[in-house]
């Protein structure tokens, strides 16, 4: 069963001198329960815009985006509560730095009168052991490294007990030493049966982790299928020369 469902979305930025720049030209596609979704490609092809556009962080221009069978494209649409359960992971982290870990991951839930203090601290407690950061959840996030940083985000994202979690290129502003403790913790959330959709340059792990990838280009799906068609097996000519190039280093 489709949890999102995307139907030709397109989205056009206006730009400072009146120009008008198409990033997304109608991309359909759909995300089922469980699934792991990987969307990859080169840079400025759209796959960012295309990820925000799915909680309308980024307002599509057109096309109809389905979450729950809901349209929440819809003006009817209350797109907060959407947002609640359907939770992204940023590339620079966006921790509170005024607050402490354990504040950062119940403020929501606790704002938002979705838990209690006391509940929404017990959560904090599980979510951080989780993802192996127990010991910080009185630390100051300025006092964390970047991969601990990442780790309290999507364990903060997991406070919400979303269906989706949206992850935004979540280690390309990590020193390659801390990448793969952040993988890590994806990996385990992909073993449970989280549903993910995750925008990554890092392949061996989308290979690894993802049940379909998408290879977007120019604003549009390029080529889909599972990591062994994509990767191995490549049809389309520009996912084969965007291979070549990524996969050599």
């Amino acid at each position: 069963m489709a949890i999102i469902e995307v139907k030709d979305l397109r989205k056009t930025f206006t730009l400072s001198d009146g120009r008008k720049l198409d990033v997304l030209n109608g991309i359909t596609t759909q995300i089922n329960k469980g699934e792991k979704i990987a969307v990859i490609g080169p840079s400025g092809s759209g796959k960012s815009t295309f990820l925000r556009c799915l909680n309308r962080m980024e307002e599509p221009t057109s096309g109809i985006i389905t979450f729950n069978g809901e349209d929440i494209t819809s003006p009817k649409c209350n797109i907060n509560l959407v947002r609640r359960k359907m939770c992204m992971v940023f590339q620079h982290f966006y921790l509170f730095p005024h607050l402490t870990v354990r504040k950062n991951l119940t403020l929501a839930p606790v704002d938002l009168k979705i838990m209690t203090q006391d509940e929404a601290d017990e959560r904090a407690k599980v979510l951080l052991e989780r993802v192996g950061l127990a010991d910080k959840i009185d630390e100051w996030p300025e006092r964390l490294s970047g991969g601990q940083k990442q780790r309290v985000a999507i364990a903060r994202a997991m406070a919400m007990s979303p269906d989706v979690l949206l992850f935004d290129e979540p280690t390309s502003a990590l020193d390659p030493e801390m990448i793969g403790e952040v993988l890590d913790v994806m990996k385990e959330l992909a073993d449970s049966g989280m549903t993910m959709y995750l925008v990554t340059h890092e392949m061996g792990f989308a290979h690894k982790v993802a049940d379909k990838i998408l290879f977007i280009d120019k604003g549009v799906i390029s080529e889909e299928g599972t990591p062994d068609e994509v990767f191995d097996h490549p049809k389309q000519p520009r996912t084969i020369e965007f291979l070549s190039k990524v996969l050599r280093r």
